[in-house]
């Protein structure tokens, strides 16, 4: 074959660029998605919405079940600071437990509310004292912190009474709970979230 003719010789074309939704997976959360929902009868979209109240009110149980054992009124929760490092840092997750029954001892890492926040503080036992009536009392403090958390109690309170108490610490997995963190800076990470969980539960027949 001469070289006029190896240069004329057909070549194939190149294969068309795939489009960008049929590169991200056999399912998008775009087309393919709500294709596959409107195709969808109205007895399998009431099933599936079914089983998503199912799903959560099964997590609802699951809570209030956690809540009776451990006698707290939120059994897990977020450390949303670093006033408590190197014990425990911004992201992990606790969990607590709330027996009245057992005195709280300095030391102790718990979770308290304090009157007119909205969100409970994780901090250590620093001090105890009891009242002329006999009642326990006590003074927390951060470890990351240099004073004690009077500045931050009510105006008009020294000390915190047990009924303060949320939980104690009993244990914890490191910055699973950054997530949630995430969700509180950036709202709309919540909706999204949201949002594509429950359309692959609506999705997800099988």
């Amino acid at each position: 074959m001469s070289s006029e003719e190896s240069d004329t010789k057909a070549v194939a074309p190149a294969p068309a660029p795939q489009s960008w939704w049929t590169t991200v997976g056999e399912y998008t959360l775009g087309k393919d998605a709500f294709g596959e929902l409107s195709q969808m009868t109205k007895r399998q979209i009431l099933f599936q919405v079914m089983n998503v109240a199912l799903v959560v009110f099964s997590a609802l149980m699951i809570w209030k079940g956690l809540m009776v054992v451990t006698g707290s009124e939120s059994p897990i929760v977020v450390v949303l600071s670093g006033s408590m490092e190197p014990a425990f840092t911004r992201g992990d997750l606790l969990f607590l437990t709330n027996d009245k029954s057992d005195p709280i001892r300095v030391g102790e890492i718990l979770v308290f509310k304090v009157r007119g926040r909205d969100i409970p503080i994780v901090h250590r036992v620093l001090k105890l004292h009891e009242d002329h009536n006999g009642n326990l009392k006590f003074l927390t403090k951060g470890d990351n912190n240099r004073v004690d958390d009077r500045g931050l109690y009510a105006q008009d309170q020294l000390w915190l009474h047990p009924d303060d108490v949320v939980g104690r610490a009993r244990a914890f997995i490191p910055y699973v709970g950054i997530v949630t963190i995430l969700m509180n800076d950036f709202p709309f990470l919540k909706f999204v979230l949201l949002g594509v969980l429950g359309l692959y539960m609506l999705l997800n027949r099988e």
